[in-house]
């Protein structure tokens, strides 16, 4: 086939989801954040959310979206291994294993020159695993931290008054610098790995479509090609 699906509709609306929600987060918390500053652009922004009032309701929202999408995907991949829809593989799993490490000290050699050749990759390269699991580990420290701030009298029945202080401030680092580093992590790691590319910009379409051609398969992930057309796989070695 000249193409074939690679990720199904639900993946593809989830990933909508998560990146509208993600948008709105960035946009309304970057105005929180300094809604302090009398002056200069981010009093313009915050004004631009219709005030910090309107802009936490906003946020807020948009952190629920963010959170049931998150359940969503969670329970989508139950099912899916439930019915055998999915199973593990090593070629094909989006689950951390040791050739992810072994793949990185080969990129690095290729690039450093001292290797002809290049690592060479399943369903998934050791930096969209990242990109995959960074979003477990954000979940969880953002999520938790804001639940936190956004219903503090429920959560201070549960905190020592001896160290309340202290936790909300350790709270507060917890959401307002783990959302910057997710700021960053998206605009110059995930957003150059998958459109900023030579061989993908200006934007891959796989987000939009969910298919790939074979032949950006052959490349970008020849093991998974291997496994999915061993045929064609063995036929294209002997040429």
């Amino acid at each position: 086939p000249a193409e074939i699906e690679r990720f199904d509709i639900i993946f593809r609306i989830q990933h909508v989801l998560m990146f509208t929600t993600f948008l709105l987060l960035s946009f309304t918390g970057w105005g929180l954040k300094f809604a302090h500053e009398p002056q200069g652009l981010s009093s313009v922004w915050i004004r631009v959310w219709g005030g910090a009032e309107m802009a936490g309701l906003i946020h807020r929202i948009a952190g629920v979206g963010m959170l049931l999408d998150f359940f969503w995907h969670v329970i989508y991949l139950g099912y899916l291994f439930a019915t055998k829809q999915m199973t593990i593989n090593l070629k094909t799993t989006v689950i951390p294993l040791p050739k992810d490490v072994l793949d990185v000290v080969k990129n690095f050699m290729y690039f450093l020159g001292l290797s002809k050749e290049k690592a060479r990759f399943g369903r998934f390269s050791y930096a969209q695993k990242f990109d995959y699991w960074a979003v477990f580990w954000g979940m969880f420290i953002i999520g938790f931290s804001g639940y936190a701030l956004a219903f503090p009298m429920q959560v201070s029945y549960i905190i020592p008054q001896a160290a309340s202080d202290w936790i909300w401030q350790l709270l507060w680092l917890m959401h307002s610098d783990e959302a910057l580093l997710a700021i960053v992590f998206i605009l110059f790691w995930h957003f150059y790995n998958e459109h900023l590319k030579p061989e993908v910009f200006p934007m891959s379409w796989i987000w939009i479509t969910g298919k790939i051609s074979t032949e950006k398969l052959k490349h970008h992930h020849p093991i998974e090609y291997e496994f999915l057309f061993p045929d064609a796989a063995k036929k294209n070695k002997k040429h």
